[in-house]
């Protein structure tokens, strides 16, 4: 449905245009950390972003699948990109396309949290400390954790949490081992948390379904398809957090996250 709107609007006499398309890779060490486990991680990222109008809209990638060839794309309808894109753009153009029609800055939903000016490591604990709010473990509980930061995972042990810890490029973090397999680490869950990557890798959807069907608690930590997650709340998805380009390890300066709770209702159909 979405994809037939943007369609539609394209026959109008503007069609919606993407302004911009491009490619960032980033390697990120947030310093040596004092907690459990001291450890000192550099993460690489890679994210092919778009914009349309006021809004930008991102997906997360792996080191080879595209790369800054993605531009060529810029200026393109929206339309025309969904059919001719690799997936990571059409991801991108997707995202930002549900973004400019319902931005999170205006959205009546939205909480706005601010991250304050700071290093990469003291934003980042700003940040997984609302998440980890959000997500508001009892003591004892087991979190699923799809896509694992140090801090995160920190915060979650700070509440009594026992979290189970699943990433694909990761063996262990703060002393815990890190497995490969979902299912795994799904199974018997209190709640899941889970990274927005997940939308672009293809696990989103398991996760999702899995928690709809033991009636799991899933909550998601997004830069990546945070539009794109947004429509799912009420429909498998208990709350979020939001952020949008620059994401905070590209800014020192304060800048919005956006957090969505239970209760919001959200079933386009893509």
């Amino acid at each position: 449905m979405v994809a037939a709107a943007i369609a539609t609007e394209s026959t109008a006499d503007t069609p919606t245009a993407v302004r911009s398309v491009f490619y960032i890779e980033h390697g990120t060490r947030l310093g040596t950390r004092v907690g459990t486990g001291g450890e000192d991680v550099v993460y690489r990222n890679r994210y092919v972003l778009a914009r349309i109008g006021t809004s930008f809209g991102a997906c997360a990638c792996e080191a080879g699948a595209v790369g800054p060839e993605v531009a060529d794309f810029s200026g393109m309808p929206a339309a025309d990109i969904l059919t001719q894109a690799p997936a990571e753009v059409r991801m991108a153009v997707l995202d930002a396309w549900l973004a400019e029609h319902a931005p999170h800055r205006s959205h009546p939903l939205a909480t706005s949290v601010e991250l304050p000016t700071g290093t990469p490591l003291q934003r980042a604990l700003a940040r997984d400390a609302a998440i980890v709010d959000l997500v508001a473990p009892q003591v004892g509980d087991t979190i699923a954790v799809v896509g694992v930061v140090t801090p995160l995972v920190e915060g979650l042990l700070r509440r009594g949490a026992h979290p189970r810890l699943c990433d694909r490029n990761a063996e262990t973090c703060v002393g815990l081992p890190v497995e490969q397999d979902l299912d795994a680490v799904l199974t018997g869950a209190d709640r899941v948390l889970a990274t927005g990557m997940t939308v672009s890798d293809g696990s989103f959807d398991v996760i999702r379904q899995h928690c709809l069907s033991t009636n799991a608690p899933l909550y998601i930590y997004a830069q990546s398809g945070t539009a794109i997650v947004r429509d799912f709340l009420g429909a498998g998805v208990r709350g979020m957090t939001a952020e949008h380009f620059p994401f905070s390890q590209f800014s020192a300066d304060a800048t919005p996250m956006y957090v969505y709770r239970t209760g919001q209702e959200g079933t386009r159909e893509l």
